[in-house]
Formats: structure tokens, sequence, C-alpha cells
């Protein structure tokens, strides 16, 4: 079945099972697309506290994965003074990959501060991101029904 056809039949009440088959079925361009369009949604809560929850059910090292991609997408200056400088506690000097154990350091409610920052200096980084858990599409799932369904809409309708 063609990803059109999986996404014009998604919907209804099992939106789990509906977005594991378009997850499936699309590639990670499209499924990243419709991510950081849900991120950007004014139906979806705001993108650093999506960032935050799923950083919190992330593995360490799909939060350094993490961690790494908002480092890379806003650069090292702008990078030391996200989240109040969380990042900059846990680097090393010189440092500019965060590590899996350095990352399990790092709070939910930090990230969530790094990603509002972030997003406020480098608006793109939310396709960065969107990209980047697209590569984790079961994590996506712990953001709930609610951002789900603006990911499966929003990917219906570029596929227009």
């Amino acid at each position: 079945m063609a990803l059109s056809d999986i996404l014009r039949d998604a919907g209804g009440d099992n939106v789990d099972a509906h977005f594991d088959r378009v997850a499936q079925a699309a590639s990670p361009a499209d499924l990243g697309a419709g991510l950081a369009d849900a991120m950007r949604s004014d139906q979806t809560p705001p993108f650093g506290d999506m960032v935050g929850q799923l950083f919190g059910q992330s593995s360490s090292t799909q939060q350094a994965g993490l961690l790494n991609q908002i480092l890379s997408g806003v650069g090292p200056s702008i990078a030391a003074a996200l989240g109040g400088g969380v990042l900059g506690r846990i680097l090393n000097p010189g440092q500019q990959q965060v590590t899996p154990e350095q990352a399990s350091r790092v709070t939910p409610g930090e990230v969530t501060e790094i990603a509002k920052h972030a997003e406020q200096q480098r608006p793109e980084i939310i396709d960065q991101v969107g990209s980047f858990y697209a590569q984790h599409s079961d994590l996506v799932k712990t953001l709930g029904g609610v951002a789900l369904t603006a990911v499966l809409a929003s990917m219906r309708n570029r596929s227009r």
C-alpha cells in the first residue's frame, strides 16, 4: 500500500497503530517534516515542552544525539548560553559533542529550556529535531494522540 493510501486511511480511534503504519512506510524526510510541523502547531504543546518530553523518554545515547543535534544546529557560541549554561556545565573545554554519560546528567526540564532558547535563536532547529526524532518513531508515540494526529494531518496535507 502506498504512503498516500495509508495517510488517507489514517485517523480514527487507534492513532498509535496508524502512526506505526505511516512511520514504516514514510521516508525519514517525510516523517521528519511531519514531526516538525506538529512541533510548530498551535494544536500541540510548545516545541520546548515536546522536546523535553521526548528527551525524558530517550535512552542516554538518544539524549546525547538530540543534544548534539541542537549543538550542531545553533553553533558553539549560542550553545554555551543555551538553557542557562547547562551545556557549558557538562561539556569540557573544547569539547563539541555530548557523550551519553554527560547527557544522562541533563534533566528533561533543562532540555525544555535549551530547546526554547535554541528555537528563539534559530527557528530552523525545529526541522533538525524533527529529522532526528523521525529516526526514533517509537519515541514519538510517547507524545500522545494529539501530537500524533498533528503529525499525520501534516503528512496527509503534504502528500496532496
